[in-house]
């Protein structure tokens, strides 16, 4: 049974419909397809921030008036299950600047439909940042929970 307190699902607004409705057309162009799957990328990554912790901090503006905003707390870092995990490392890149990225590549045994570890790339310091997992290809959620395995296996705590 999943745990629905992790689990957070992108509204269903009229801007994602109309997208989904683009990339679902078997008429619509391959750079269509494209272009308009990297908006629902976009649309996943921004949401995927707005979870992440932050603090309260004070900033002066130009007009010297004291604004309160928000930081992240900690760094972050994406790690991409390779191959369908890179389709989302633009959108990542596109809103978080010189962020890290790493790969892991996982595939599924042919004979025993489990997965396999194959190879990572890791960047340094990362059991320290808070990951972002980029894996748009959800199926049975075996490569996931392989990739995140390894991650615990490299230090990165649970809730990171």
């Amino acid at each position: 049974m999943m745990d629905k307190k992790n689990l957070c699902v992108l509204d269903y607004t009229p801007q994602l419909e109309s997208l989904f409705t683009i990339i679902r057309d078997r008429e619509t162009k391959r750079e269509d397809f494209i272009f308009y799957s990297d908006r629902v990328i976009r649309l996943l990554v921004e949401r995927a921030l707005n979870l992440l912790p932050s603090d309260v901090k004070k900033v002066i503006t130009s007009t010297g008036s004291e604004f309160y905003g928000a930081r992240f707390r900690g760094h972050i870092c994406a790690v991409s299950i390779v191959r369908a995990g890179e389709s989302m490392e633009k959108a990542v890149r596109d809103v978080c600047k010189k962020i890290r990225i790493g790969k892991i590549l996982i595939q599924r045994d042919e004979a025993t439909a489990e997965p396999v570890f194959y190879y990572s790339k890791l960047p340094e310091g990362m059991s320290e940042r808070i990951i972002l997992l980029l894996d748009p290809m959800l199926g049975t959620g075996g490569s996931v929970c392989k990739a995140i395995d390894l991650l615990k296996e490299k230090g990165v705590k649970e809730e990171k």
